[in-house]
């Protein structure tokens, strides 16, 4: 009798386990369903919005703001659904990455775009990728995030390696220096970015007589600039974010460093100057072409909305790149007719041709690399970028 009392509670127990299974697996489905049938479409902004990068992270949430509220005036998608963004903030940081991306996918959000610093992105993308969410990153541009072959994963940016070979370019033609010195900060995007570039500096003749990293959590770098120092480089390619090149290149001038500091395009943006001050003449970014600078009609347009409403310029060209994001979503949902990310993801792969881009035509390759990769590199001229090698388009 016990016997069989046992074996029916273990008949009864393995009914309800799969009734859940059952019903969890109808739950999924029911979500996607509702997120086709509710008048809202959820798309999540995972993004720095508070912490060093701040900056960067609300100019997201200001661009996709507009752009959202622009698409649901003219119709929403769909044939009438309205565009919900949802923002998660991740400080920029690879511990908080994944917690953000649970929080957006937990609330139903049917793509994501996100996040702006490389580790945080790559920390945040096995979660999407298990749970198939489209996601796109405007910013993050360490090349090997496209190399694991999530087939759902898309940048707006271009990529580490071609960025590394412009800057090395620069470096050797247009400054004629041959002894240059790579500073990074050991983070994903960094580290990845001096390698390039050292890579690219040797290829085209040069040689790096200094290749360190200072620790991004410090302020004080004269320990490292001393050594550098002693190396006698005639460029400096700080290839690390913006919260930290203010204070490198200031501190590099205290120390009379006169050669040529550069960075690449983590630092295209105006906390470089506020931070450095007058000591910020003469620094050279790496970036893509900042939007005045984009010979197109949607970056003119969206210029010309972004100023009317937030009474500034975009912060970056990240803050553009975050639009343009949002705006090759809502073209894939309504190309598609679907919210489902399989379907959104083959579009962008394989239909998806020249999209007219506020930053250029977007067209994605086979492992959701962005092609046609421009640079440009801006020089500080009386507080204020200014064009120094004009882009080729």
């Amino acid at each position: 009798m016990m016997r069989f009392v046992r074996s029916a509670r273990f008949i009864a127990l393995s009914m309800m386990v799969l009734l859940l299974f059952v019903v969890s697996g109808c739950g999924n489905k029911d979500t996607a369903n509702s997120a086709v049938s509710s008048d809202e479409i959820l798309i999540g902004i995972e993004a720095p919005l508070t912490g060093d990068l701040a900056a960067e992270g609300q100019g997201f949430k200001k661009a996709t703001t507009l752009v959202a509220d622009e698409i649901n005036a003219n119709g929403g998608v769909l044939g009438g659904k309205k565009i919900k963004l949802i923002f998660e903030d991740d400080k920029g940081a690879p511990n908080e990455a994944p917690l953000a991306a649970q929080k957006l996918i937990s609330q139903g959000v049917v793509a994501v775009i996100g996040s702006y610093n490389s580790t945080a992105t790559e920390a945040a993308q096995q979660v999407y990728n298990d749970a198939g969410i489209l996601h796109i990153t405007p910013s993050s541009t360490a090349v090997h995030l496209t190399e694991k072959g999530y087939p759902k994963f898309f940048r707006m940016c271009f990529i580490d390696s071609a960025q590394g070979a412009f800057a090395a370019k620069v470096m050797l033609q247009d400054l004629n220096a041959k002894n240059i010195a790579i500073i990074h900060d050991n983070s994903t995007y960094a580290k990845g970015l001096a390698d390039w570039t050292k890579v690219s500096v040797e290829e085209g003749g040069g040689k790096v007589v200094f290749f360190d990293a200072i620790n991004p959590n410090e302020s004080d770098y004269s320990a490292l600039l001393t050594k550098m120092k002693s190396a006698h480089p005639e460029a400096i390619f700080f290839s690390g974010y913006f919260s930290q090149a203010g204070l490198l290149i200031k501190q590099a001038r205290d120390l009379d460093i006169q050669a040529p500091i550069l960075g690449g395009n983590a630092t295209n943006n105006d906390e470089v100057i506020k931070t450095a001050g007058n000591k910020a003449e003469g620094f050279i970014t790496i970036t893509e072409p900042q939007p005045e600078d984009l010979p197109y009609d949607e970056a003119k347009t969206f210029l010309t909305a972004y100023k009317e409403k937030y009474k500034e310029d975009p912060v970056s060209v990240w803050t553009v790149m975050s639009a343009d994001a949002l705006r090759v979503i809502a073209e894939a949902i309504d190309k598609t007719g679907s919210v489902d990310s399989s379907k959104l993801a083959d579009y962008l792969h394989n239909e998806l041709k020249d999209y007219p881009g506020i930053t250029g035509p977007v067209t994605y390759d086979q492992h959701g690399d962005r092609t046609g990769t421009v640079y440009a590199a801006y020089r500080v001229e009386n507080g204020k970028f200014t064009l120094f090698v004009a882009p080729s388009f």
